[in-house]
């Protein structure tokens, strides 16, 4: 179906590629993503152009091209130093792994071309010339706010698995409702996520994580793909929490949880995890009360090892886990300026304000008992920390007035003892922060040299 009504503002670069192809007698057109996302009225992240003319005969057209992938059909067409992928028409052969076709056959036909891809608003493709060609109702889709497979949904995931974590994280990008078909074939098929890296799964889940509906990941454990990629999600799905604090399942209460932190990893990362090792630290006491002390400590053990196994990079596994553990902290004592102090000092002071929207989350996906009183009391933790920052209290040994060389510099030789030194006053400071000047350090501790 073509769409001579629908128009496009397409980049001026690539309406020069695409009126470079069409001029040299071959057909060109701007598809897939970057189409989907003008429709909706989004800023496509790139721009991708599909053609009849062979990876040979799109780089006879271009001063300047990069062989990314020629071998499937693709050439990067270089306009000031932007790069711009021009694929041929193909048509994929067999998969072998659930992940790379074992060879692709280039194909004169645009329509071909557009079957072979995997979502019906992912197969639209436009120029001005032709107008939107929308061979498999994507625009039908988007009206109806529906994922949907071209063709048949078992096909496109048995080509690539990757697939079903793609319409999981579509529908929670788009708002948009998984079709009937599509769901029935990513529930059966999804055991065949085990042969996709975890590399891949990662930007997937991430893609998912930081969407405007993050809840949808129930979606995934509904359709036995948390099963696969993250069965502990499925084991906090399963876990009761009959307390007066809570009034849904571990699992559904951090499904809850997500929307309440910004979309930026490390937040999302760490409300998903935030109560994972619940679970391993249930115990219900006589009364049927559920309880599950400890757990901020197990949680972040276990959400190190799923963000290792998952192929994070060390920076975020590291802050999620920061996290993870401490977002249960100060739940039970007044905050102070000193507590305030000491807070900032074993948290972090890079952490410690995300961590408190973090609580915040984690109170609103809670019962209602005590709501207001918990989130005063971290309102008020929140108002200390502010308060020290503002004040340029020494909060670490970077502030402290005295460093090791002064020690050296004062007489003591360099060894363990200089650390131990440090602490003491690091530890004093945090108590007396009028105190944080080198003299009064030195008057106090200097007899422990």
């Amino acid at each position: 179906m073509r769409e001579k009504n629908m128009v496009i503002n397409l980049p001026e670069k690539v309406k020069y590629i695409i009126d470079r192809i069409s001029e040299a007698g071959y057909e060109a057109y701007a598809v897939g993503g970057c189409i989907r996302d003008s429709i909706l009225g989004r800023e496509p992240d790139d721009w991708d152009i599909t053609t009849s003319a062979l990876p040979q005969q799109v780089k006879a057209l271009f001063r300047r091209t990069v062989d990314t992938g020629i071998a499937h059909g693709t050439v990067t067409v270089m306009l000031d130093r932007e790069g711009y992928e021009v694929t041929t028409y193909r048509i994929d052969g067999e998969y072998e792994d659930h992940r790379h076709p074992r060879e692709v056959l280039f194909t004169s036909r645009l329509v071909e071309d557009l079957r072979r891809r995997d979502f019906t608003i992912n197969a639209m493709a436009y120029n001005d010339a032709a107008g939107l060609v929308d061979a498999f109702d994507g625009m039908g889709d988007i009206r109806r706010g529906v994922i949907r497979c071209v063709g048949r949904a078992e096909e496109r995931f048995e080509e690539d698995a990757l697939r079903i974590l793609r319409a999981l994280r579509f529908s929670a990008q788009l708002g948009y409702s998984i079709e009937e078909d599509t769901g029935r074939a990513i529930r059966k098929l999804a055991p065949s996520l085990r042969a996709i890296s975890a590399e891949r799964i990662q930007a997937e889940l991430v893609k998912l994580l930081v969407s405007q509906h993050p809840g949808h990941l129930r979606q995934a454990y509904d359709m036995g793909v948390t099963a696969v990629i993250l069965p502990e999600l499925d084991r906090c799905m399963e876990t009761p929490q009959n307390h007066p604090h809570h009034c849904y399942t571990v699992g559904e209460h951090i499904l809850r949880s997500l929307d309440g932190v910004p979309a930026v990893k490390d937040m999302r990362l760490a409300m998903l995890f935030h109560d994972i090792g619940k679970p391993q630290t249930l115990r219900t006491d006589a009364e049927g009360i559920t309880h599950f002390h400890g757990h901020p400590a197990v949680s972040a053990k276990m959400a190190g090892e799923i963000l290792r196994r998952l192929r994070f990079d060390n920076d975020t596994t590291v802050t999620v886990r920061r996290l993870v553990e401490y977002h249960d902290y100060g739940n039970d004592m007044d905050p102070t300026p000193v507590s305030a102090r000491r807070a900032i000092n074993r948290i972090g002071e890079d952490i410690i304000f995300k961590l408190f929207i973090i609580k915040r989350a984690d109170i609103w996906a809670q019962s209602q008992y005590l709501r207001g009183e918990k989130l005063a009391r971290v309102d008020a933790w929140d108002r200390e920390c502010r308060g020290v920052i503002a004040r340029r209290q020494c909060v670490s040994l970077k502030d402290l007035a005295v460093s090791g060389k002064d020690l050296i510099d004062a007489g003591m030789k360099p060894g363990p003892q200089l650390g131990v030194v440090l602490k003491r006053m690091l530890e004093h400071v945090l108590e007396h922060p009028e105190d944080n000047t080198r003299e009064k350090l030195f008057e106090i501790f200097l007899n422990l040299t």
